[in-house]
């Protein structure tokens, strides 16, 4: 990778136009290994530099991939409507350098979501094609029954589907919780099942994408952090 001159480096990282990155550089809010630099044309190599703004650690990173335990009341999208978007919940730059969510969630079902502004990376973990299982537990307003697992394996029906669509796994958690695996990402899918199949569904809760499962992230609800190499690569099984 080629050097580039800091107020590029900033420009990449979401810090804003070339010209505010300019102004952050020569008012001496950015240092680097603590020594404040002040002449934006200066170059750095961008792999692996480690760079402080306003007294905030970050690292170059050429695209981000993040994971946020989603809390209730958010809403998966730029334009919120009813409620604040997920968005909020990051450092500015992350928007302004086009995070996304990696498809989405309802504003009131919690859990793991991905984030990136790798557009191949969202288009690979979006497609149906893939096949990547989701596990989501679901707390049900009626008892979880044998009957209510053996629809959900063998499938139910839902509206302007053509044919009944099944989970790969359906195991009782407790006598109102219930754990489902699906491969699709339909519309209100989990809700729609238990729905289909003669009971509601009165929380959600995604715990785990692939092999990638929330209880080994330790973050509480709201919190978000980087993915590591080995965490993306439970994503590309």
């Amino acid at each position: 990778m080629k050097k580039l001159s800091l107020d590029k480096i900033l420009q990449s990282q979401g810090f804003g136009s070339r010209k505010g990155c300019r102004d952050l550089i020569e008012e001496g809010e950015v240092s680097i290994d603590g020594v404040v630099i002040q002449k934006w044309k200066t170059e750095y190599q961008p792999e692996g530099l480690v760079f402080q703004v306003f007294d905030e650690t970050w690292e170059y990173r050429e695209k981000v991939y993040l994971v946020l335990n989603k809390p209730s009341s958010y809403e998966c999208s730029r334009k919120p409507t009813h409620h604040p978007a997920v968005l909020t919940l990051f450092p500015q730059n992350m928007e302004w350098r086009d995070v996304q969510p990696v498809g989405r969630l309802d504003h009131d079902t919690t859990g793991l979501l991905l984030l990136s502004d790798d557009g191949a990376f969202i288009h690979a973990q979006s497609s149906p094609k893939r096949h990547q299982p989701k596990t989501y537990i679901a707390t049900t307003a009626e008892p979880v029954t044998d009957a209510l697992i053996a629809q959900l394996l063998s499938g139910v029906q839902l509206i302007d589907e053509s044919a009944p669509i099944a989970a790969l796994v359906a195991n009782k958690v407790s006598d109102n919780e219930i754990e489902i695996v699906l491969e699709q990402g339909k519309y209100h899918q989990v809700k729609r099942m238990l729905a289909a199949a003669g009971n509601h569904c009165s929380a959600l809760r995604r715990v785990k994408i692939g092999g990638l499962q929330l209880a080994d992230l330790a973050l509480a609800e709201g919190e978000w952090r980087f993915l590591s190499a080995d965490e993306l690569a439970l994503l590309q099984g």
